[in-house]
């Protein structure tokens, strides 16, 4: 059996789409159709419903998928296992990171681990805004530091670390810029920018809801797949963009206001990994963080606090 077409048969009954499941798995749409063919032919009878509009499994694709799917991140499991076994603490630990908050935090436990464990390398990158978790699913990273929330079955979550509250980047000649505070209501009359790219509709609601706690329709502005873009189209009043508070810090900018959003849940976050891909090296910079955490003290309202 090839690897390439049980990894092509799991994500497409995942996604229930040939053109996320090609972009999942770098592959082109003609590539991700011939190998489910070639898994349909292996087993002898469709194992999807394709039309124009929509694909679905089969019922013979459904008990497949429910057969085979514990076995095959088992072995997924099993094989990081190992490898983190022979690793012990020495080798390369790659950790990604979404924002500066979580970056100096990621550094602080980088500089704490080469002091007490040199033999170990961490390689440090920036998670993808328009790609919170390709990177980690790839291999890319063992451990990324983000924010939560994450339901992803094949992603598992550590404790929260820190939480802080949001702010809403306007342009400085929006209305909004001179209050000294906004609440969730008042995304009614502005535009949040959205994200393009593989974002699941959870992720995306957390960060650019569609609507008020009221439900009044929040309006769409641009999409961008940077931090660097969005602050650019705010300044030029194309939208407004919804961030944690700590940027107002890292990312004073002309032609930007970052006003306090009140009455809103606190941003979390935390170190995720792959499912199965817990080991010594990767246990040993959680606990590191979580140290530093405790290190990291409010600096002003609305500053990251440990949760």
């Amino acid at each position: 059996m090839d690897q390439n077409e049980l990894d092509c048969f799991l994500v497409l009954a995942e996604e229930l789409h040939f053109g996320r499941t090609a972009t999942r798995l770098r592959l082109s749409r003609a590539r991700v159709s011939q190998l489910v063919q070639k898994l349909e032919r292996r087993v002898g009878a469709p194992l999807f419903t394709r039309t124009s509009r929509s694909v679905a499994l089969t019922g013979l694709g459904s008990r497949l998928r429910e057969d085979l799917e514990p076995h095959y991140r088992g072995i997924e499991g099993a094989l990081a296992r190992a490898v983190a076994s022979a690793r012990g603490i020495e080798g390369v630990l790659h950790v990604g990171f979404s924002t500066p908050l979580a970056g100096e935090m990621v550094m602080k436990a980088t500089e704490k681990l080469r002091a007490t464990h040199p033999e170990l390398v961490v390689e440090v990158c920036e998670v993808p805004l328009s790609d919170p978790y390709g990177m980690l699913r790839r291999g890319d990273f063992d451990l990324q530091l983000t924010e939560f929330p994450v339901f992803e079955h094949d992603v598992t979550r550590g404790p929260t670390l820190l939480a802080e509250g949001r702010v809403l980047a306007v342009s400085v000649g929006h209305p909004l810029a001179r209050r000294d505070s906004v609440t969730l209501e008042d995304l009614a009359g502005v535009p949040l920018l959205t994200i393009a790219g593989d974002i699941p509709e959870y992720w995306l609601e957390h960060r650019t809801p569609t609507r008020t706690p009221s439900g009044r329709p929040i309006g769409r502005g641009p999409s961008i797949t940077n931090f660097q873009e969005a602050l650019t189209l705010v300044a030029g009043g194309k939208g407004a963009w919804l961030a944690g508070a700590h940027v107002a810090l890292y990312h004073g900018r002309p032609g930007v206001s970052y006003v306090p959003v009140e009455g809103d849940n606190p941003l979390a976050y935390g170190l995720m990994w792959r499912s199965g891909g817990s080991s010594r090296v990767t246990e040993l910079f959680g606990r590191t963080a979580h140290e530093i955490a405790r290190d990291i003290a409010p600096a002003a309202p609305g500053s990251p606090m440990l949760v």
